[in-house]
């Protein structure tokens, strides 16, 4: 490879990696916000809480490359531009394919970094996080034990205790049960534990009292007890089995699904849909870098560029996804988008290549791009005036007041 596409691949792709870092801490910090209640009321260690957040993070990366890769060629082709090191390219007698083809060559791995990444890290770690859950979920000992607050168990279903005591036994318990619709039960129990029996784990009460309030004529009756059984085989059986969608499963089963899955007999499209989404969404850095290309792959003057090139490239590549995610959401109620799928980033990967392959430009016609700067120039100075009469207005005030 040439000195100068090895300056320009070197340059691309440090900027990537920046720009994909950033990107998918942000994305990361969000879904861990989205699960904080998982995290913070399940009772895990923070080794847990670690490898659970970071099973995240392979779902955000294929979502963020693209984007990731616009903006890096778009700012170093912009920056190299302004620096007029794309004219003494131009000069100096390079062809286009000098700019195109390292960029082109980084699109190409990162998608098939992103192709791996979503048919098999992805649904690898999407299992792994679901099972967490899971078995989170089923330990009551971790998601009840907490002290002094009130934990939800089930619907119309709250225990709360005291204390929790060194040897595993539990200090000032209160149970509110109101999943029978006609009676409300109430315990209280001075001492309680957990016990494993060979039917499930079992909340054994010790001294304490059952209030029984029958909500059709309010009558309450009291029952004492030295000691009580409540039975907690019917929540924790949620560890032992749980629910994979058709983002969790890997490439393999979307090309051959169980029949005998429940989701593929309910919503027989989904897998496909699914299948036909991993298949294009792999094409979409090589759809934006040839979006770039075309934007800022060429030197161009002030004048001619009166609105930057970064802008117009993200801009259009925003609504080409946008219109490819619009797609594959309604792909799995109806398989006619099932064509539109693959059309929207083949069809801009031909016009673009084309445009790119014979030299043509692609862009704003002159009339809009001047008609639009001409329009946030009148904003601009609209906001200017307004600040300034507030200003003044904001002075007078202040000077009668004193």
């Amino acid at each position: 490879m040439p000195l100068i596409e090895l300056y320009i691949l070197r340059r691309v792709a440090i900027m990537f990696l920046a720009v994909l870092c950033a990107a998918v801490g942000i994305a990361w910090t969000v879904q861990v916000l989205q699960r904080i209640d998982f995290l913070t009321t399940s009772g895990q260690t923070f080794q847990t809480i670690l490898q659970f957040s970071s099973l995240m993070i392979p779902s955000a990366i294929p979502l963020v490359m693209p984007f990731a890769l616009i903006i890096a060629v778009t700012q170093t082709l912009s920056t190299m531009n302004q620096d007029s090191e794309l004219v003494v390219i131009n000069a100096s007698g390079a062809s286009r394919s000098a700019v195109a083809r390292p960029i082109l060559l980084l699109a190409a791995v990162i998608s098939v970094a992103s192709f791996f990444i979503a048919n098999y890290v992805d649904p690898y770690a999407r299992m792994n996080m679901r099972a967490m859950m899971a078995d989170a979920s089923a330990d009551l000992l971790n998601v009840v034990i907490q002290e002094g607050n009130f934990r939800k168990i089930a619907d119309n279903l709250y225990i709360q205790i005291a204390e929790r005591r060194s040897d595993g036994s539990i200090g000032g318990l209160f149970i509110a049960d109101s999943r029978d619709p006609t009676l409300d039960l109430i315990y209280y129990a001075t001492d309680g534990a957990i016990a494993s029996t060979p039917n499930g784990d079992m909340l054994l009460l010790k001294n304490g009292e059952l209030q029984r309030r029958n909500v059709e004529d309010g009558t309450v009756s009291i029952i004492n007890f030295d000691s009580y059984a409540f039975d907690l085989t019917q929540f924790t059986s949620a560890g032992e089995d749980f629910v994979l969608y058709a983002k969790d499963r890997p490439l393999s089963y979307l090309m051959n699904p169980d029949p005998n899955d429940p989701i593929l007999q309910t919503r027989p499209l989904r897998y496909k849909a699914e299948l036909h989404r991993r298949l294009t969404q792999w094409l979409y850095p090589i759809v934006f870098a040839l979006i770039a290309l075309n934007f800022a792959g060429d030197s161009r003057s002030h004048r001619e560029a009166r609105i930057s090139a970064s802008f117009s490239a993200i801009t259009t590549a925003l609504l080409v996804y946008w219109a490819g995610y619009f797609v594959s959401d309604k792909a799995d109620k109806d398989p006619v988008y099932f064509v539109l799928m693959y059309a929207i980033p083949l069809g801009v990967i031909v016009v673009t290549g084309f445009a790119l392959a014979t030299g043509r430009r692609i862009g704003i016609p002159d009339k809009w791009s001047d008609r639009i700067v001409d329009m946030l120039l009148a904003a601009r100075q609209y906001v200017i005036e307004l600040y300034m009469r507030m200003s003044a207005r904001y002075r007078r005030n202040a000077g009668g007041q004193a």
